[in-house]
C-alpha cells in the first residue's frame, strides 16, 4: 500500500525541525547603507564538518514536477547543511523527514511543503530531503553547501513509493 502525504505551505514554524526558511517575512532586520537597505542578518548559519569550506553553486533544474507525484528516495548530507535559494522567484516543493536512526529517515513523519517563490530553505546537516522538485523549468537556485573531501551524501531507497498530493 502506498503512503500518502499532503503538501502544506512552507512556514518558519512548520519547517523548524528540519532547518531554516530563508525569507524576509517573519524575520527582524536593521537598516544599512544610509537606510536604503533592510538587512535580514544571519538567517542561517552554514554547518560544515571535516576538511571543507562553504561553497556557492548554481543548480539549474531542467525538468518539472507534475502534481500529484510519487517519490521513492531521500538523501542527506551528514557533514554539512545545504541551502537552496530560488533565483527566479519560482515556487518549489520541499520534502523532508527526520532521522529515525543513524542510517534511515522516519517516513512516518515525512512532510511536504511548497514555497511561495520568495522563500529558500536551509537543510540542517543530516536532514533527510528529496532532491529539488520544481513546478517550472528551467529553475535556477543558488546553493550554499559543504565543498570538501570525504563522504557527505547518504541515499535511502523506500521499500514502496510514497504519494505526494496537494
Amino acid at each position: 500500500m502506498t503512503h500518502s502525504i499532503k503538501i502544506q505551505a512552507l512556514s518558519i514554524e512548520g519547517f523548524a525541525p528540519f532547518g531554516e526558511v530563508i525569507c524576509t517575512t517573519g524575520h527582524d532586520f536593521f537598516h544599512i547603507n544610509d537606510a536604503h537597505t533592510e538587512r535580514y542578518h544571519a538567517l542561517v548559519e552554514t554547518e560544515i564538518s571535516g576538511d571543507a569550506v562553504a561553497g556557492i553553486s548554481i543548480f539549474r533544474n531542467i525538468k518539472t514536477t507534475e502534481l500529484p507525484f510519487t517519490i521513492s528516495m531521500l538523501e542527506r548530507h551528514p557533514n554539512g547543511s545545504q541551502a537552496f535559494i530560488p533565483m527566479q522567484a519560482q515556487a518549489f516543493l520541499v520534502v523532508v523527514a527526520p532521522a529515525l536512526d543513524d542510517h534511515s529517515p522516519d517516513l512516518t513523519q515525512l512532510c511536504a511543503f511548497i514555497t511561495d517563490g520568495s522563500q529558500g530553505v536551509n537543510y540542517r546537516a543530516g536532514t533527510w530531503h528529496h532532491p529539488l522538485l520544481t513546478l517550472e523549468a528551467p529553475s535556477s537556485f543558488a546553493v550554499i553547501d559543504r565543498i570538501g573531501i570525504g563522504h557527505n551524501c547518504d541515499v535511502f531507497q523506500f521499500p514502496t513509493p510514497i504519494y505526494i498530493s496537494n
